[in-house]
C-alpha cells in the first residue's frame, strides 16, 4: 500500500482548497518552514495513534522541514498508544528539534507524549500533569443476576477471563491487574525522570494523577517555559535557524475516510452537548 502524502494549510488558499478537493494532491510544505503536528482530545489509539506514528516518521525523514511544534490539547488516554506516541516522537526528537505546547490540557498519556520534546511550553492556565496510571472497567453480575442473564464461558489459560464485566475479578486477578498498573506507572515515573532530570524519588512525590496549572508545572519543573503556540513557533525555529513560520501538516486521508471522521466528529459534538445541556439542567439549583 502506498504511503500517503504530507498535506498541510499553508498562506496560498488555492493550494489548499485543491487539497481539500482533491484527495489524491499532494501539497509539500514550503522548505525551511516548522511543522505543526495537533493532538487534540482523548488518545484512544488504533488509526489515529497509526496516523500521528506515520506523520512523526515522514517529518524526520523529511529534509525541507527543518524543526516540528507539537501543539497538545488532550487528556491522555490509552497507556499503549500513548507509549507509541512517545517512542516515535523521541526518535523524531533525535533527528531534529521538537518543542511541545500546552495550549489546553497536557495531561496523562497526552503529557508523556510531550516528553520527548526539548522544550515544553505551557499556557499559563494549562492543565498539566496527571501523572499515574488508572486501570476501571464495569461489573454487571448483580445487575444480569437480577435481569435473569447468565453467561456461558469456554476458555484456556487460568486468567484468560480476567476482567470479565458479567463477574468480580478474583484476588488472583486483581493482583495481577495491579502488576500490570504497577509497571507502566514506573515506566512513566522513570521517563518523567529523565525527561525533566529530575530524580525518580521527586517525581514519585509528583506521580499522585494530580494536575497543576502551567505556572505552577513550570515552578515544578515539568514544563520548560510559560508561552503559547506562537512562542512555541519561534523556540523551534530559533533551535533550527529559520524564520518564525509554520504550516500545519497531516496526512492525506481517502474521502471517504476523511467524509466518515466528519460525520463522527460531529455526532460526537452534538452528544456531548446534549448531556452537557442535560446535566446542568439536572444540577442548576447546585
Amino acid at each position: 500500500m502506498p504511503r500517503r502524502s504530507v498535506a498541510t494549510e499553508t498562506a496560498c488558499p488555492l493550494r489548499a482548497r485543491l487539497a481539500r478537493l482533491l484527495p489524491g494532491l499532494h501539497v509539500p510544505i514550503p522548505p525551511g518552514r516548522v511543522a505543526l503536528i495537533r493532538l487534540y482530545g482523548p488518545i484512544a489509539g488504533g488509526g489515529r495513534t497509526a496516523t500521528l506514528v506515520e506523520l512523526a516518521a515522514r517529518l524526520r525523514d523529511s529534509r525541507r522541514v527543518p524543526a516540528v511544534v507539537l501543539d497538545i490539547d488532550s487528556p491522555g488516554g490509552s497507556a499503549s498508544a500513548s507509549d507509541d506516541l512517545f517512542l516515535a516522537f523521541e526518535r523524531l526528537a533525535r533527528a531534529k528539534p521538537l518543542v511541545a505546547a500546552i495550549r489546553g490540557t497536557g495531561a496523562s498519556g497526552a503529557y508523556l507524549a510531550a516528553l520527548p520534546a526539548r522544550r515544553i511550553l505551557a499556557n499559563p492556565n494549562a492543565i498539566v500533569g496527571s501523572i499515574g496510571v488508572i486501570s476501571a472497567g464495569p461489573r454487571v453480575a448483580r445487575l444480569l443476576d437480577r435481569a435473569g442473564v447468565s453467561v456461558t464461558v469456554s476458555k484456556a489459560g487460568r486468567l484468560k477471563e480476567m476482567g470479565a464485566p458479567w463477574r468480580d475479578d478474583s484476588d488472583e486477578e486483581l493482583a495481577k491487574e495491579q502488576e500490570l498498573v504497577d509497571a507502566i506507572y514506573a515506566a512513566f515515573v522513570e521517563r518523567v525522570a529523565t525527561a525533566r532530570h529530575l530524580p525518580e524519588e521527586r517525581v514519585r512525590e509528583l506521580a499522585t494523577g494530580e494536575v497543576w496549572l502551567g505556572r505552577r508545572a513550570l515552578e515544578l519543573g515539568l514544563v520548560d517555559e510559560i508561552g503559547d503556540l506562537e512562542r512555541a513557533i519561534e523556540v523551534a525555529a530559533g533551535m533550527a535557524g529559520v524564520p518564525a513560520r509554520a504550516s500545519r501538516v497531516r496526512l492525506r486521508q481517502p474521502l471517504l475516510g476523511r467524509l466518515v471522521d466528519r460525520v463522527a466528529s460531529t455526532t460526537a459534538s452534538a452528544l456531548a452537548d446534549e448531556v452537557e445541556a442535560r446535566l446542568s439542567d439536572r444540577y442548576r439549583g447546585l
